[in-house]
């Protein structure tokens, strides 16, 4: 697998890009400036990034309650994201869709969803454009094992195979449903399921950078080439609770220390880089100090910029064709 030095590079900037935005906001979150709740990606970046990396602006995604990631590999605007969090103007949104709700049309990131299971519906209809429009695009559903045994999910998995479409189901297994064990909320098999709809079933390591970018390469080229739909299954782990405040007591103890120190997509990835590539460490530490730059500059902007006001509470709710 040979992947350009640009693209390692960026890659790289992605995922460090969510990893500082997420424990920044793990922060922020404390001093209770921000409204509503926050869901974060940390640990599982390599999932976000390594598909996205395949991606173009023509071909959308739709995300989760737990989107920040998915925005930011997509290329939404972190400074537009960080006001956005923080319910001000000068947000992405308006400050109307907050944590939950990031949305950037432009970008083809068609939105997180506070709905479990509220995206692959929207997918469906991203990919029949693509398939109407024949601009050779593709649509990526995220969901998590919550969702996979969610009716709209099933339905769609189901829609897309009728209408063979040109959509990628990517399921971010964490193994929990909020505080569920997966192994005890979904019966069979993912495996299975995919097969039961007719698509093909690929599956990877959430952890390995270079797992996830090979195995998406493989999911995109062929729903890109118009052989329809396929389910990818990625193995990860989340490092915080469902939601920030959630104590967790659902998992072990030990368990999150363990993933840190064995699991870190972030330090797998520096590791293998200098090891298979002519990236250097300099590189990769310019990087580093660039984002945390840029989220600190991000989160002062946002507690600076004003909120909404109450007459933009009815504007640009509906679109006008």
């Amino acid at each position: 697998m040979q992947i350009p030095h640009d693209t390692l590079l960026s890659s790289y900037r992605a995922m460090r890009t969510i990893r500082e935005f997420e424990e920044r906001l793990h922060v922020e979150f404390a001093t209770g400036e921000i409204p509503g709740f926050v869901h974060l990606y940390c640990g599982e970046e390599a999932s976000a990034v390594g598909i996205c990396a395949h991606l173009n602006e023509t071909d959308s995604i739709a995300s989760t309650h737990r989107g920040h990631g998915h925005c930011i590999a997509k290329g939404v605007a972190v400074d537009g994201m960080m006001a956005e969090i923080y319910g001000k103007k000068s947000g992405v949104c308006e400050g109307k869709g907050g944590s939950m709700h990031i949305a950037d049309l432009s970008r083809g990131m068609l939105g997180a969803n506070g709905i479990v299971g509220g995206g692959p519906p929207l997918i469906c209809g991203a990919a029949l454009s693509h398939k109407l429009l024949r601009d050779n695009g593709v649509a990526v559903a995220f969901y998590g094992d919550g969702a996979s045994n969610e009716g709209t999910t099933l339905e769609s998995l189901n829609l897309a195979s009728v209408w063979h479409l040109p959509a990628v189901f990517v399921l971010e297994d964490n193994g929990y449903g909020e505080a569920t064990g997966a192994s005890y909320a979904c019966a069979g098999s993912q495996k299975a399921r995919a097969e039961g709809f007719g698509m093909p079933y690929l599956e990877c390591d959430g952890s390995d950078f270079f797992s996830v970018y090979e195995t998406a390469g493989e999911a995109i080229d062929h729903a890109r080439s118009g052989k329809g739909p396929v389910m990818m299954h990625v193995h990860l782990a989340r490092w915080y609770g469902h939601f920030e405040g959630d104590a967790a007591s659902y998992r072990r103890s030990d368990e999150v220390a363990k993933l840190r120190a064995e699991r870190d997509c972030l330090s797998s990835f520096r590791e293998r880089v200098m090891q298979i590539s002519t990236v250097e460490k300099e590189a990769l530490d310019r990087i580093d100090a660039e984002i945390r730059a840029e989220i600190e500059a991000a989160v002062r902007q946002a507690k600076a910029d004003p909120v909404p006001s109450p007459q933009d509470l009815i504007e640009n709710v509906y679109v006008t064709y």
